[in-house]
């Protein structure tokens, strides 16, 4: 069963997690925070209240996500590095 090992609170409503099998990245809470019971993780102190719950992680009022829709949604750490260091290709670049 896929579970998260770490998670640490970043920048910008993102999560840097670790799960179970390997991989590591950032999952972006923002697409959630108007929605719901996610309302009040728009609260930053309230955000960093997050902890690791029965293999996913949860905040003490009850919002949660599982490992696995953490892995579906993950910028891996690898991929998020490469982004940030390429650099554009010009028009007249070949692919």
């Amino acid at each position: 069963m896929l579970q998260i090992k770490s998670v640490e609170v970043k920048k910008d409503h993102k999560l840097l997690v670790e799960l179970s099998n390997g991989k590591t990245g950032l999952f972006d809470v923002k697409p959630y925070k108007d929605k719901g019971i996610f309302i009040e993780l728009k609260d930053p102190v309230y955000f960093k209240q997050v902890k690791l719950c029965f293999g996913g992680v949860a905040w003490p009022n009850g919002q949660d996500f599982s490992a696995d829709t953490i892995e579906y949604e993950l910028i891996e750490q690898s991929e998020s590095r490469q982004q940030a260091v390429a650099e554009p290709k010009t028009k007249y670049e070949k692919n």
